[in-house]
């Protein structure tokens, strides 16, 4: 099988290239940030006017790079004067104070810096103190579904959707298969990994089996609203006693990991954002589902919900939940040129009721920029009488809004 070209990510870096910065990939363990990494390097080193100097910690082969000082040899013994030289490193926090050898090469005009590395070590609080301002990070987030079907060679159809629905998009479920078991097993051991090395090892934290609690209450909960206050309650309940300010702390870090978003509330009417109940969704349905043992009966509204706000972040919207005086807006989401549309997502309208709810919310919004529902239902792009947009899911995953 031919490379698979991720090509919004080759995209995205080439858009830096040429303006002095260093490129970071960042993003949860196991996305394919060291794939991208390479899918660049295949690219550029066809060009004759490139230098690739190009570290893979990760290879005994550069085990002889062990420090800032080891990393500026091997770099000035590689380095060609004229062309233009990448220096490409996989794992970099694995060269102790690389940042010192980053900082003295990338304003040469002729060199251009891409990294990447384990974000127990790369996270942005992290990098403006070790690095600088100059740098830029682009998310790698899990394969979207076009790329999920394009990894698997699977089709456009309903049976492909309810895949990625049940699996997600780790791209390393390319070599594993989609046999449930196999994959709830690799799911679970990429899981654990960014658990243990970028949550409990990074910060120190000795009471792994609240942690553990809290993930799986934020994998039940998925799309819910909730206060660390309601949490801290509802731990108690469960005979686990824990202060709302701990949980606070712990979600940051879980959010630092990219293991879950945080997503805040706005307030539609009042135009403000509020400072508590917020949302959470898990950077890979995939790994949500393992979490709380597979897709379960009542649970695909909230996985699709967790889908559509992944795919709004790829599509570059910036994302909020909506409150309209007592009426809850799945999400807001806007551009930074002020583009924005309100997005309410429903598994299936399968009656008046339901049909109601979710575009009466949409129609209480007075002013005039887009609205959508998003369903498994109907596949045609539909217009309530209102202007409300109805798109199926598929066609939101394939063709945007």
């Amino acid at each position: 099988m031919d490379a698979i070209i991720r090509q919004s990510y080759l995209d995205k870096i080439e858009k830096f290239l040429g303006k002095d910065f260093i490129i970071i990939l960042t993003g949860q363990r196991r996305v394919g940030k060291s794939y991208i990494l390479r899918m660049f390097k295949d690219k550029v080193q066809t060009d004759e006017q490139t230098n690739i100097i190009f570290i893979d910690k990760e290879k005994n082969d550069y085990d002889n790079i062990k420090t800032y000082q080891d990393l500026n040899a091997h770099i000035d013994e590689r380095y060609k004067e004229n062309k233009i030289n990448y220096i490409l490193i996989d794992e970099v926090q694995d060269i102790k104070d690389f940042e010192k050898s980053l900082r003295s090469y990338y304003e040469i005009p002729n060199i251009e810096i891409i990294i990447t590395g384990s974000n127990s070590m790369m996270l942005s609080s992290d990098l403006s103190n070790r690095i600088g301002g100059r740098y830029k990070e682009i998310y790698v987030q899990a394969l979207s579904y076009e790329e999920f079907m394009l990894f698997h060679q699977l089709p456009d159809s309903d049976d492909t959707l309810a895949l990625y629905i049940q699996f997600g998009g780790l791209p390393g479920l390319l070599k594993i298969g989609l046999d449930e078991q196999d994959a709830r097993e690799y799911q679970k051991d990429v899981y654990n990994t960014v658990l243990l090395k970028d949550v409990i090892m990074r910060n120190s934290i000795r009471n792994v089996p609240f942690l553990e609690n809290l993930v799986r209450f934020l994998s039940d909960n998925t799309g819910k609203i909730f206060s660390a206050n309601s949490i801290s309650k509802y731990m108690v309940s469960q005979g686990q006693s824990i202060t709302s300010s701990a949980i606070i702390n712990y979600i940051k870090i879980l959010c630092d990991s990219y293991i879950i978003h945080k997503v805040n509330r706005y307030d539609i009417h009042g135009k403000k954002l509020f400072e508590s109940n917020d949302k959470y969704y898990f950077e890979d349905n995939g790994i949500r589902n393992a979490i709380v043992g597979g897709t379960r009966e009542g649970d695909i509204e909230k996985v699709i919900e967790n889908i559509v706000y992944n795919h709004l972040i790829r599509l570059g919207y910036e994302v909020n939940v909506g409150k309209l005086r007592d009426r809850e807006i799945d999400f807001i989401a806007q551009k930074p040129q002020g583009h924005k549309v309100y997005v309410q997502v429903s598994y299936i309208i399968a009656d008046e009721a339901t049909r109601k709810r979710e575009f009466g919310n949409l129609r209480d919004i007075k002013d005039n920029y887009p609205k959508y529902v998003i369903s498994t239902t109907p596949l045609l792009t539909q217009n309530d009488e209102n202007g409300i947009t109805h798109l199926h899911l598929r066609k939101f995953l394939t063709q945007g809004l």
